[in-house]
Order: structure tokens, then C-alpha cells, then sequence
């Protein structure tokens, strides 16, 4: 189901609840069309900025939105360096920035030479603010849902796998806190994705972790609230097939990256 008949079909099959299809790489070439195309990732996974690159090479997305840069590191960005990787580099500050090697994003810009840059980065001391119950929300937290408290299962859900992505070495007093900076993320996700589209008419793709590209409550679910004549298509990447479904419009699985135990920085 591709083409013109995909950009209906989807949304409304998605409206009625059912579940979405995998779909292997090669398919990334024919995604239905929408305003916003979410390209999920796990970040140091080089099969999964290849898929990506591809996606946006078809696509020729009109804006580019990084959850890797803030709107300041993006306002940089060039016509002129889109396709010089060297030099995007060193322009990004990418390699104090904490993201894995830009050898694997610089194929992304390049695919869309022509596309605006713009970046979705919360500050650091801003998410720190928040996680420590110390910083105010953004102003408008109600456009998003922040202002509301989860139902408890969700709540519960997400802390459960805040503690198991830090290897359960987080006190229990700080996982509320960072489920709601996931959740300010989020929301900052989707208001510069819809920005992204508003100045530049579309289409966008936005380059993100898979969890904000979860249909259920990540950025998907942002845009939803707040602009429902948008459509927006979420696309996840795994490495392994889940036992049910996944929380995405569409999904693939790749290899494993290699890469030592994230528990190592925890442990000695």
C-alpha cells in the first residue's frame, strides 16, 4: 500500500486501531506521504542513519528537524555546508556535543542539500530543572499536556524504563522527574516540527530516538493534541522484532549495533 492511496489509508487505519506493518529498508523508498515523517532511531546505530539517509533522499524534505541540535547550533547551518561534512562539523560543535560520531549524520543533511535546518534540542540546564523539580515548564506546557498529570500505568510504565535505560543506578526520587523532561522533549520535538512546517510548507523529517517517535506518547502524540489537521507519519527502527507489535505508523528491524555494556559507566 504505497502512493496516494497509502497517504489516505494509513491515517485511518490507524484511526480504527489497527496495528501497523513491519516493512523492510528497501521500502523506505516509497513511505506514504505526510506534513511531518518522524525517522526514528537508536542513536549509535549506523544501519539506522543509512535507513534514514535513504528515507530523506526520496523524500526531499523541505525542513530538516534535529532532535540532536538546539535552534541556535541550527540557525548555522548553511546552504554551503549542508554537503561538507568536515566543516558542518566543526560549525555544530558536534564533537563536544555527547552524539555519536558524525560520520553517520552528516548523510542525512546531505540528502536534502536544499532542506532547512532546525534544531529541537532542550538546553541542558533546562532538563536538569526540570528533572530536579527546580525548573519551570515551558509556557505552553497546556498546549502539550504538560501541565497534566499521566495515568498512574503510564507513569508507572515509563519510570519503570527510565530505571532500566540507567541501569537501575537512579534513586526513585529522580524518575518522575525524567519522565517529564522526556516528556518537555517531546513537546519540544513537536513545536518545532509544526514551525518547521509552517515556515516552510512541508514536508518535514525529523530525526529522532525512537522514543519520541512512539505513536502512543511521545511526538506523535504531541502533534496530535495540538494540531490534528496535521498529518504525521512515525517510522521505528529496532533491533530485534518485538514480541507484539511496536508503538509506530511503520517499523523495520536492522543488525545490533556493536557496543560495549551502557552498565559500565554505572559500575566501579
Amino acid at each position: 500500500m504505497r502512493g496516494a492511496l497509502a497517504a489516505l489509508a494509513l491515517p485511518l487505519l490507524a484511526a480504527l486501531g489497527a496495528e501497523a506493518e513491519p516493512i523492510a529498508p528497501s521500502e523506505l523508498s516509497t513511505l506514504p506521504t505526510a506534513d511531518i515523517v518522524i525517522l526514528g532511531e537508536v542513536h549509535d546505530n549506523p544501519w539506522h542513519h543509512e535507513n534514514q539517509t535513504a528515507a530523506v533522499a526520496e523524500l526531499q524534505p523541505a525542513a530538516l528537524v534535529f532532535e540532536m541540535l538546539t535552534p541556535e547550533y541550527a540557525e548555522r547551518v548553511t546552504p554551503d555546508l549542508m554537503t561538507d561534512a568536515e566543516a558542518l562539523r566543526a560549525t555544530l560543535d558536534w564533537d563536544e556535543s555527547g552524539w555519536p560520531d558524525f560520520a553517520m549524520y552528516a548523510p542525512i543533511f546531505a540528502a536534502a542539500p536544499e532542506a532547512r535546518v532546525f534544531g529541537a534540542a532542550v538546553p541542558r540546564e533546562e532538563l536538569r530543572g526540570v528533572v530536579m523539580g527546580e525548573g519551570e515548564l515551558p509556557e505552553d506546557a497546556a498546549r502539550w499536556g504538560l501541565d497534566a498529570a499521566l495515568p498512574d500505568e503510564q507513569q508507572a510504565e515509563r519510570e519503570a524504563m527510565q530505571a532500566e535505560a540507567h541501569c537501575d543506578a537512579l534513586p526513585e526520587t529522580m524518575l518522575p522527574g525524567m519522565v517529564l523532561a522526556q516528556r518537555v522533549r517531546d513537546a519540544a520535538l513537536a513545536r518545532e516540527a509544526l514551525r518547521a512546517l509552517d515556515e516552510t510548507v512541508g514536508p518535514v523529517a525529523v530525526i529522532t530516538g525512537n522514543g519520541h517517535a512512539r505513536t502512543d506518547w511521545g511526538m506523535p502524540a504531541k502533534l496530535a493534541r495540538a494540531a490534528p489537521e496535521v498529518s504525521v507519519l512515525s517510522v521505528g527502527q529496532l533491533e530485534a522484532a518485538p514480541e507484539d507489535s511496536a508503538p509506530y505508523d511503520l517499523w523495520l528491524v536492522t543488525p545490533e549495533a556493536e557496543r560495549p555494556d551502557p552498565c559500565d559507566a554505572f559500575r566501579g
